[in-house]
């Protein structure tokens, strides 16, 4: 079962950013820049990060580079030693057919994770009925957090059917909707408003082209003939692993208005801002193929990462993808947390 510290942090919405994965130039990993990512999201006022996931690069479980229980352990053991004062979540990213992500489960749990993301990628030739089935049994050796992903890095599309059913699955705590598609983003709400379970289930927004309207937005839905509201708590997002501390900020404003009929129009400038810089660090102008090393790209730029490296030489920046940097950083500067990595990197 979930901590009850965990459950109650989960579902009041935080700031969990994707954890990259930080290389030397010859592709090996570089530890002390990795454990200090994880610091830097400590120190940035995040509350959880998920590890192991998309953005910390599918391919560290390929036996060539066998990174998946190493870097999952690295970041237990940071956020350990800091000994914080308060819940953080702990999300391990869990792929692949049913037998290969119940052991990845069982590495999660191991090392203390809270949840497991249940990624569904890659497994197009499952029936929805088999993908269920999947999430059941990982979900007997560790909660889950439901993941929706977008087709273009390697989604599916669901049903409501399926969403319905998923979220009945008793040891389901949260879904990250990430469809970057309206339709299907509200096809989840709907399954969850729907179940009996609606008030264990935390929402969190995946959506990096949405990010602001997704977290300022209640949805009411007809259940039986009465209203159900509701919201989506927080955010478990790629774009989150930079400016990490800027999103901090930006959350705690969004939470304090959210609930109110009037959203101050600053907001939804910033949700465009934001959504435009989101499209230069994922590289949506070319079908985000770069966006790892765009992620990893503004890391560098900020002393975080040595470099954009991914581990496969084919993952690096696409043509004009470093130019559209240059001009968010130019455009939005108010976007960017570098004079706080800078001191941080100061007083260590």
């Amino acid at each position: 079962m979930l901590k009850p510290e965990i459950k109650e942090l989960l579902l009041d919405g935080t700031v969990i950013p994707a954890h990259p994965l930080a290389l030397h130039k010859n592709r090996k990993l570089d530890e002390k820049s990795q454990r200090r990512l994880t610091n830097y999201y400590m120190d940035a006022g995040a509350g959880g990060i998920a590890v192991g996931v998309h953005t910390t690069q599918f391919e560290i479980r390929d036996p060539r580079f066998d990174l998946y229980e190493k870097v999952l352990r690295m970041a237990a053991e940071e956020v350990k030693h800091r000994e914080l004062q308060k819940p953080f979540i702990k999300i391990a990213g869990i792929c692949g057919g049913t037998e290969h992500a119940k052991e990845e489960a069982v590495v999660a749990k191991e090392l203390g994770y809270d949840l497991g993301l249940l990624s569904p990628g890659g497994l197009s030739h499952l029936s929805e009925d088999e993908m269920l089935e999947r999430t059941k049994r990982v979900s007997e050796i560790i909660p889950v957090f439901g993941f929706y992903l977008q087709p273009t890095v390697g989604g599916r599309v669901f049903s409501y059917d399926f969403w319905c059913e998923f979220a009945d699955i008793p040891n389901v705590y949260a879904i990250k909707m990430a469809p970057f598609n309206r339709y299907q983003t509200l096809d989840v709400i709907r399954a969850v408003c729907q179940s009996k379970r609606r008030d264990e289930i935390a929402l969190y927004t995946g959506n990096d082209d949405n990010i602001v309207q997704d977290l300022l937005t209640s949805y009411e839905v007809m259940v039986d003939g009465e209203r159900v509201r509701k919201s989506i708590a927080g955010g478990l997002l790629g774009h989150w692993a930079v400016w990490t501390k800027r999103a901090v900020e930006l959350f705690d404003e969004i939470k304090s208005v959210r609930n109110n009929e009037v959203i101050p129009a600053s907001l939804l400038r910033r949700s465009q801002e934001i959504t435009d810089a989101n499209a230069a660090f994922f590289d949506a102008a070319n079908g985000f193929k770069g966006c790892i090393a765009g992620i990893n790209e503004v890391l560098a730029r900020q002393g975080l990462l040595q470099g954009n490296w991914c581990l496969l030489e084919q993952e690096k920046l696409s043509p004009g993808q470093s130019a559209e940097i240059d001009r968010v950083y130019r455009d939005y500067p108010h976007l960017n947390d570098d004079a706080f990595v800078k001191q941080l990197n100061v007083s260590k």
